[in-house]
Formats: C-alpha cells, structure tokens, sequence
C-alpha cells in the first residue's frame, strides 16, 4: 500500500466525496488525473487527458478481494473513498501488510513490476470507490510523453520509499515506536481498521496493542 503523505489531498478528496454523496457532480476520470497530478508535480492538460484515459473506475464491498492470491496485478489502484487493505497469510495466520485510505494510492508491487502471481492480497474493508490506473499503458504512454516518463518515475519512486521506509521501522524500532509511527503517519488508519488488522501488521498480539494504547507498555 501506498500512501501518499499529502494533507490538500484530502481536502480535495472531500469536497469531491461530498459532491458524489449528495450526487451534485459525479467525478470523472479527468478530475482523479488531476487530483493524482498534483502528487507529482504539474502535468499540461493535454498529459492529464491521456493520464485520465489510463483510469477505469471501480467499486467493491466491503471484504470483497480486489486481487486474490495467485492473480497478477495489472493495475496502481488510487482510493477515491474507502479503505483498502494489502495482505498475506503465514502459517495459517492472516497479516496485513498496509492500509490504503482516500487519496492514496495502493499496489502489489512485485506483481506489477515483475507480471508475476501475487501472494499478497488486496481487500476492501470498507465499501470503496476505486480509480485502477493500467500500468501496462502507462509504461506505453511514457516512451512517448517524457513529462509521463518523470511523472512515471516520480510515482514509483514515491512507492518505494514508503515501502523502504516500513521495512527500517520494523527492522529497528521497537514495538511501541512502530505504533506511533503508524498513528502519526497513517492516522485515518489507527481510526478505521480493526484493532486484529491493526496489530498484524504491526507484528503483534491484539493483546499487546491494547497495551500500547492504555500506556502499559
């Protein structure tokens, strides 16, 4: 999962949120290319249309698995509203491996760098509205759009700082610095999933977590 650590994006992700409730104005592919865009520097209007062409929306329930184990992973997948979830089983045992919340964007990375079976799943743990963007036609469209090629780079480049980042806290924090490192960095997050998700991909008993939180710890 990725998260992409800018707070005007959620802003602008809740006025467009507000406007699909109420159903004043349906978001189109071109308004999330935008909203996408402004992660990653600038992009003219003629690059956020081909960018826009790239998205296909979605929609998933709420436990519905966007890619199952053994699938290939042909797509980043931006959350326009809900919360989805990366995970794996191992020994029997079902560890989360990142949250993905409104404005962010999340992908199997191996699986779509590599085009390989997936052993890291992807579900929704709320009702979500997504925006799959088609890797395969962007890496396309970028041999013939440079200012999508740095667009491209700088995206990936996003993914696998985050991804870094999760391995060193693991590595070398200790349990309850990992705790405040995820309610700092991902606090829609530490509000919405639950304490079992929560504490599997913080590499702890549900009992310990409870701890942490009391201030036991």
């Amino acid at each position: 999962m990725i998260y992409i650590r800018k707070s005007y994006v959620r802003i602008y992700i809740l006025f467009l949120y507000v406007d699909f409730l109420f159903d004043i104005n349906m978001v189109s592919e071109l308004e999330i290319a935008k909203l996408i865009c402004n992660q990653y520097g600038d992009l003219p209007v003629e690059e956020q249309v081909e960018l826009a062409k790239l998205l296909e929306r979605k929609e998933a329930k709420k436990g519905e698995l966007i890619l199952a184990e053994g699938q290939i992973s042909r797509s980043a997948n931006f959350v326009y509203s809900g919360m989805l979830r990366q995970f794996y089983y191992k020994n029997g045992r079902d560890i989360t491996e990142h949250f993905t919340c409104e404005g962010y964007f999340c992908c199997c990375l191996v699986s779509l760098f590599k085009q390989v079976a997936t052993h890291l799943m992807i579900e929704a743990i709320e009702d979500c509205i997504i925006y799959a963007m088609d890797y395969r036609k962007l890496t396309e469209l970028a041999f013939v759009r440079p200012r999508i090629a740095a667009f491209k780079s700088k995206m990936l480049e996003e993914f696998l700082i985050i991804s870094q980042e999760k391995a060193d806290s693991w590595r070398f924090e200790t349990v309850k610095e990992r705790y405040e490192r995820f309610t700092r960095e991902y606090p829609e997050a530490a509000k919405r999933a639950s304490v079992n998700h929560i504490a599997s991909y913080l590499l702890m008993t549900p009992e310990s977590l409870s701890r942490i939180r009391s201030g036991q710890f």
